[in-house]
C-alpha cells in the first residue's frame, strides 16, 4: 500500500510540474502572438521585413541581401504553426516572398538564414511546390561557394586583403539547407558538401576545450589553416558566445540529419565547455563574450541564449544519455528568457519579443538591443518545449 502511494504521489507531481511546464509555453506563446501582431499593425505589408531597432528604438526594416531578413517570416510560420490561424500563414506568405530574390544571390553564404527559416518552414508547413523550387535553387547557388580544397562554403567576400578564404562557425547553419536540398532533389551534391563542410569545421574551428575561433582563414591553393581569429567576440583566443551557440546547434542539427555519432559528441562536447562554463550566469544566459574583461559588468546576449535553449531541447532528444541535463539546462534557460529581464511588455522593445541582444560588441554595432533572430530561437525553443511535453 505504501508502496502503491508513493507511486501514486509521483505520478501526480510529474503531471504538475508538466502541466507547470505547458502552462509557459503557453503563456509564452500569449505574448509572441501579441507581439507579432503588433508588429504587423505597425508595418502592414512592408516590402521589407523587420530586423532591430533604430536609435530611437523603432523598428527597423532590412532589405532581403541582409543575412537576418529571413527571420521575420520565420516567425510568422512558427505562430501559424502553434496557432493554425490562417492570418499569420498570410502574412507568412508575404514576407516570405520579400526574400525569394536571394535563391540567386551567389554573393552570401548566409542562405539558411535567409531562405530556410523562411521558405524551409513554409514548406514543411504547407508543402507548396514552389516553396521547393526556392530551397533547391538556393542549395544550388549556395553550393557554388564551396572549395574542394579548403573543403568548405566561403563565408564573406569582404576584406579579401585581410582573409583570402574566411570560414565562420556562423556557417554551420546553413547546413541545414543543404540537408533538406538533397532530400527534396534527390541530389547527393547537396548532403556530400555539407557533411564536408562539418568535417573541415569540427577539424579546425575547435579548441581543445571546445570552445571555438569565430573565423578560419584557409590557403585556397593548400587547403591549409592561415590563421583562426575573431571579429564578434573580444580576442582572437576567448569564446564568442552565439558563435559557440551556433557550434551547438549546427552539429546537433548534423547528428539529426546524418547520424554520425562525431557530431552528437562534438554537440556534447560544446554543450559541456558551456553548462561548466565559470563565466556562465546562474540563469544560464550568456555574456556576449564568455571571456570579456569585465563580466559580470558585460552585456548579456538573450540571442545567444536563445539559440543554445533551442539547440538544448533537440539535443535532449537526441542524446543517448544525459538527456535530462541537457533538458533542464534548457528550462532554465527558457525561464529565464520569459521572464521581465528579458521578455518585453507587449506594445515595448519595437514589438520584438526579447530585449537584451548583441550583435557584434568590438564594432559598437547592435549592442543590447533587439534581434530578430533572439525572437526566431525563442519561438523555436518554445515549440520544442511545447513537442516535447505533451
Amino acid at each position: 500500500m505504501k508502496n502503491i502511494i508513493s507511486l501514486l504521489c509521483f505520478l501526480l507531481f510529474s503531471v504538475t510540474i508538466k502541466s507547470q511546464q505547458t502552462t509557459l509555453t503557453n503563456q509564452n506563446f500569449s505574448t509572441i502572438e501579441t507581439h507579432l501582431e503588433n508588429m504587423l499593425n505597425k508595418i502592414g505589408n512592408a516590402e521589407q521585413n523587420p530586423g532591430l531597432t533604430d536609435k530611437d528604438g523603432n523598428v527597423k526594416l532590412v532589405s532581403s541581401k541582409n543575412w537576418i531578413s529571413g527571420f521575420f517570416p520565420g516567425c510568422l510560420w512558427y505562430a501559424y504553426e502553434y496557432s493554425k490561424d490562417e492570418k499569420y500563414k498570410v502574412a507568412a506568405q508575404h514576407f516570405t516572398k520579400n526574400v525569394e530574390a536571394e535563391q540567386f544571390n551567389a554573393t552570401t553564404h548566409d542562405m539558411g538564414f535567409k531562405i530556410y527559416c523562411s521558405f524551409g518552414n513554409g514548406y514543411r508547413l504547407t508543402h507548396d511546390s514552389h516553396y521547393k523550387d526556392v530551397i533547391i535553387q538556393s542549395a544550388k547557388t549556395l553550393i557554388t561557394r564551396f572549395n574542394p580544397k579548403t573543403g568548405c562554403i566561403r563565408s564573406w567576400d569582404h576584406n579579401r586583403d585581410k582573409w583570402q578564404f574566411p570560414v565562420i562557425i556562423d556557417n554551420m547553419m546553413n547546413l541545414e539547407l543543404l540537408f533538406e536540398a538533397a532530400k527534396l532533389s534527390g541530389d547527393s551534391i547537396y548532403y556530400k558538401i555539407a557533411v564536408t563542410h562539418a568535417n573541415t569545421t569540427l577539424k579546425n574551428h575547435f579548441r581543445n576545450d571546445y570552445s571555438t575561433w569565430h573565423v578560419v582563414n584557409y590557403d585556397t591553393a593548400t587547403g591549409a589553416v592561415i590563421s583562426k581569429v575573431t571579429a564578434q567576440g573580444y580576442s582572437d583566443e576567448s569564446c564568442w558566445a552565439r558563435g559557440e551557440a551556433w557550434g551547438l546547434y549546427g552539429y546537433t542539427m548534423c547528428y539529426r540529419e546524418t547520424k554520425n555519432k562525431r557530431y552528437l559528441e562534438q554537440a556534447k562536447k560544446i554543450a559541456e565547455y558551456v553548462l561548466t562554463n565559470k563565466n556562465l550566469p546562474e540563469d544560464m544566459v550568456p555574456y556576449w563574450d564568455y571571456n570579456a574583461p569585465n563580466i559580470p559588468n558585460e552585456e548579456r546576449d538573450a540571442s545567444a541564449g536563445a539559440i543554445m535553449c533551442s539547440a538544448f531541447y533537440e539535443l535532449s532528444v537526441l542524446s543517448d544519455n544525459n538527456n535530462q541535463k541537457y533538458k533542464a539546462a534548457a528550462d532554465k534557460i527558457l525561464a529565464t528568457l520569459s521572464s521581465p529581464a528579458f521578455s518585453a511588455a507587449p506594445g515595448t522593445n519595437g514589438n520584438f519579443i526579447l530585449m537584451h541582444s548583441v550583435g557584434a560588441r568590438p564594432k559598437n554595432s547592435d549592442v543590447n538591443v533587439p534581434l530578430i533572430y533572439a525572437d526566431y530561437y525563442f519561438i523555436e525553443a518554445n515549440l520544442r518545449k511545447m513537442y516535447m511535453d505533451r
